[in-house]
């Protein structure tokens, strides 16, 4: 199981707190084409990584469907992440 929050309490969450382990899961050339400056990229395509379990993983895509495929993923392998709803089409920000 786990939590998901909507890009509203992402984005205000992320301007509070510079350590975010965010997780972009879109394709490269997605990643490239604009992302939030802190995300790594680690595409849907290349799963399954390693990651460390201490750690609490924020995970985006282009709309929230292929985050929720990793976060079932991940968190079904013992993992800590939360689901950013919405994904980069309702990111507002700056990217890269």
């Amino acid at each position: 199981m786990f939590n998901s929050m909507s890009m509203p309490e992402f984005d205000e969450y992320y301007r509070k707190n510079d350590t975010i382990n965010l997780i972009d899961v879109r394709e490269v050339d997605e990643y490239e084409s604009g992302h939030i400056p802190i995300a790594k990229n680690m595409p849907l395509s290349e799963f399954p990584v390693e990651l460390d379990k201490e750690k609490t993983y924020y995970v985006i895509c282009q709309s929230g469907g292929r985050s929720t495929t990793a976060c079932q993923y991940l968190a079904n392998n013992g993992y800590d992440v939360v689901n950013v709803m919405g994904g980069m089409s309702a990111w507002k920000g700056d990217t890269e």
